[in-house]
């Protein structure tokens, strides 16, 4: 079992994270006392969707403050309102795990106001996995739990995208045409890691741009995907770039490309590279109870910075290259960022070379070594 990152709170909490990101590992490590409800199992999501009032008379027979645990609580969102009686009344705690938020936004379900935490579960993270696997076995396979310790990750990659399709869109029926949705992640899965023109990409799936939209918040929704925003300099400034979309993982970007019986590719290498650092900023900024946007920076002129942080202490800049040589033109983002920022602005490049060096004040790191920095507090809490 690998050491998770993430600390379990004291109190009442949701748990998000994507179908095989550990939850129910971690779960059964922290809570392995608690009363638990497995909200997949046909019988028991039956049993309480009839009269969830079940559960409340359960619960009474428990002690104060006993911890309970609702696996895929999205299934049955009626029972938020019996676990905040349970809360007051018995001031029970409760583990409320899914890897959906959409029907619980959907249905109106009654999120406790505040009374529980929210925490997410990422893929591994290389502070968890360590950095033994060679980066392109990275890219390609990713980084979900039965992806790094499993024989056949590629089998395991696409039996994790049908199982997706299945339980998660068709059985839960968040799109009317299984068809369409297909074709559609087939085609968002392609321009992972890029700026995303919505149009564009509902022409190419053959749907309208509205349903595309809806689709992308499935994604979102489902935590299989995230938007990464465009920086402002000035808040008031009118927003003109377009924000990239990034699926949480490279190997199920690729499984639902349709690349991964192929090697990984040049041309397709940079994108994933920056998807894999970016799952690990997200998962550090969280686990860290770091509460700071990331996005990415593109001038007019063209000039972009792919990773954006503002911390505590200033502007962190992120440029990411997937080669083994860094050229001075790759901080031409960097440089033009620091033209325009008064403030503090730490910048560093990553890229897949031996060493590290220091370019025009951009300290340029191994993506090893940046990412045992990046765990160790020297990026971000810097």
């Amino acid at each position: 079992m690998f050491a998770r990152r993430l600390q379990p709170p004291d109190r009442s909490f949701f748990l998000f994270g994507a179908r095989g990101t550990g939850k129910t590992t971690w779960i059964e490590k922290h809570f392995a006392e608690a009363v638990a409800y497995d909200l997949l199992l046909t019988s028991e999501r039956l049993r309480l969707s009839r009269d969830p009032g079940v559960l409340r008379a359960e619960c009474m027979a428990l002690p104060d403050g006993a911890w309970v645990v609702l696996d895929e609580v999205q299934r049955v969102p009626a029972l938020l309102d019996e676990v905040q009686h349970l809360m007051v009344k018995k001031r029970q705690r409760f583990v409320l795990s899914g890897s959906s938020a959409r029907k619980l936004k959907r249905s109106g379900a009654n999120l406790l106001a505040g009374r529980a935490e929210v925490r997410h579960m990422f893929p591994l993270v290389t502070a968890e996995a360590g950095v033994d696997r060679p980066l392109d076995a990275i890219l390609a396979e990713g980084m979900l739990p039965l992806a790094v310790t499993g024989n056949r990750p590629k089998a395991f990659l696409r039996a994790y995208s049908e199982v997706y399709l299945q339980q998660e869109v068709q059985d839960e029926a968040l799109v009317r045409q299984i068809g369409s949705f297909h074709r559609f992640l087939e085609v968002a899965a392609r321009v992972n890691g890029q700026t995303v023109n919505v149009a564009g990409i509902a022409r190419d799936a053959g749907i309208a741009r509205q349903t595309a939209s809806e689709f992308f918040q499935i994604l979102v929704d489902t935590l299989l995907g995230t938007w990464l925003p465009a920086w402002k300099l000035k808040r008031a400034v009118k927003q003109v770039a377009h924000a990239k979309f990034f699926l949480f993982d490279t190997g199920v970007a690729r499984q639902l490309a349709g690349t991964a019986h192929l090697q990984v590719h040049p041309e397709e290498r940079g994108a994933l590279l920056e998807t894999f650092l970016l799952h690990e900023l997200r998962a550090r900024l969280h686990y860290g109870d770091l509460d700071y946007p990331i996005a990415y920076w593109q001038a007019h002129g063209g000039n972009e910075v792919d990773f954006v942080i503002e911390t505590a202490s200033g502007l962190v800049a992120i440029e990411v290259k997937a080669g083994n040589r860094w050229d001075a033109r790759f901080g031409a983002g960097i440089r033009a960022l620091r033209e325009r920022w008064p403030g503090a602005l730490r910048a560093f490049g990553v890229y897949t070379g031996p060493r590290a060096l220091v370019v025009d004040d951009v300290r340029v790191l191994p993506w090893q070594e940046f990412l045992g920095a990046l765990w160790a507090g020297r990026i971000l809490d810097a």
